[in-house]
């Protein structure tokens, strides 16, 4: 299959997207592994006539988003993100009448229809600097409540109003997990990301985006380490520190949207050029507007 999807790559000039969290065997044939704020900058810098993301719908429609020439691909349509739904109808609308001078700030896990609503995007490696350097008093995050509310402990000067949403995987790790995970290993440093709940980043030693996850266990002279994120991470740690020892919490977070991906779906989509990402033009006009906001304040 490898063999087979490096030949159809080059004869389509096709280029493969991958997030941390697909399954490995993915992220062992993608062209570019990342998370949400380096694919969205690879997806408007790439040259290609096809994009296959190995992620779930929001990161495709983002990729298409920022590619309206280029035809973007998921291996499995049916691959999505709670979280990215997770704004009641009409709030956002309410929210811009109730306070003057407000960013509607927009977690890149969300789908197209929220970021045509919004000022700007934001991921979690990037939240606290786009935040802050925003003119406006009033932030209305949307729409994941944890990492909202970690920028607004990051951020005391402006009035940040954060949404109800969460990510079900983050928000389902528990401190009792994470203690007794630490109980087993008490020597190792905890690493976390700021979609968890309160409580797990007052116990972690880093918290961070997955990327920036990745990149302190590579620069710590530690061993040991606890990841409070899901599991798919794993592949990238051992890859840069085969060295150092990782362990999870019990059950292991996992996403099993993000596990949709396979390497049979992306064969099956380079074969069919099925499963495209289309999105209506005024809709992918408005929603451009808050992610290159995004690229260009993240700078």
């Amino acid at each position: 299959m490898k063999e087979q999807i490096e030949r159809l790559k080059k004869e389509k000039e096709a280029v493969i997207l991958a997030h941390y969290y697909a399954p490995s065997e993915v992220q062992e044939i993608a062209d570019h592994v990342g998370d949400s704020f380096y694919l969205a900058k690879v997806a408007k810098s790439i040259d290609a006539k096809i994009i296959v993301f190995c992620g779930v719908s929001f990161m495709g429609e983002s990729a298409k988003i920022l590619n309206p020439n280029k035809k973007v691909l998921m291996p499995d349509p049916t691959a999505d993100c709670p979280m990215a739904h997770m704004v009641k109808e009409g709030k956002i609308a309410e929210m811009r009448a109730k306070y003057d001078d407000l960013a509607v700030v927009c977690y890149i896990n969300s789908t197209a229809e929220l970021k045509a609503q919004s000022d700007v995007c934001v991921t979690s490696s990037n939240a606290v600097r786009i935040v802050k350097a925003l003119p406006n008093k009033n932030i209305f995050f949307i729409p994941d409540k944890n990492l909202g509310s970690y920028v607004a402990e990051q951020v005391p000067e402006k009035n940040i109003i954060v949404n109800d949403g969460y990510c079900p995987i983050h928000a389902s790790i528990t401190a009792r997990q994470l203690k007794e995970e630490k109980d087993k290993h008490p020597g190792a440093l905890v690493l976390t990301h700021p979609e968890c709940e309160k409580e797990l980043l007052l116990m972690s030693d880093h918290i961070g985006s997955t990327a920036e996850i990745i990149s302190f266990a590579k620069s710590s002279d530690a061993e040991e380490f606890i990841i409070c994120t899901e599991d798919g991470v794993l592949y990238r740690l051992l890859e840069e520190n085969p060295e150092k020892r990782f362990f999870f919490p019990d059950p292991r977070p996992c996403c099993t949207d993000m596990k949709l991906n396979t390497v049979e779906g992306v064969l099956s989509v380079l074969m069919n050029e099925n499963n495209e990402i289309k999105i209506n033009e005024d809709k992918r006009n408005s929603a451009l507007i808050p992610l290159e906001k995004m690229l260009e304040l993240a700078k």
